[in-house]
């Protein structure tokens, strides 16, 4: 393949480079967002759901203080990859605390 317009070429090049770039930055500014969180673990009883535990959370936890109940339930399925609410006695969730 033969360069037909060089400045061209070069210039689709640096696009290039500087898009990879800023994925790259965003890609290590959520990573470290991550690596900032802290969590508990919360062992479920028999017959708790994740409503009941996200009331508690949310009287309890500073971090969920003022948060719609709705926004604490998906949060803590979210975290925990959950698919469903339903829950299994002794299972263990992380609950975010900061």
């Amino acid at each position: 393949m033969r360069i037909k317009n060089r400045k061209k070429f070069i210039r689709g090049l640096l696009i290039i480079i500087a898009i990879m770039s800023l994925f790259a930055c965003k890609a290590t500014l959520s990573f470290n967002e991550k690596n900032n969180k802290s969590y508990k673990t919360i062992c479920v009883s028999n017959g708790e759901t994740l409503w009941e535990i996200a009331e508690n959370e949310q009287r309890n936890n500073d971090y969920y203080k003022n948060k719609d109940i709705r926004e604490i339930v998906y949060s803590i399925k979210n975290t925990n990859k959950l698919e469903s609410s339903t829950l299994c006695e002794g299972q263990e969730l992380l609950v975010r605390v900061n």
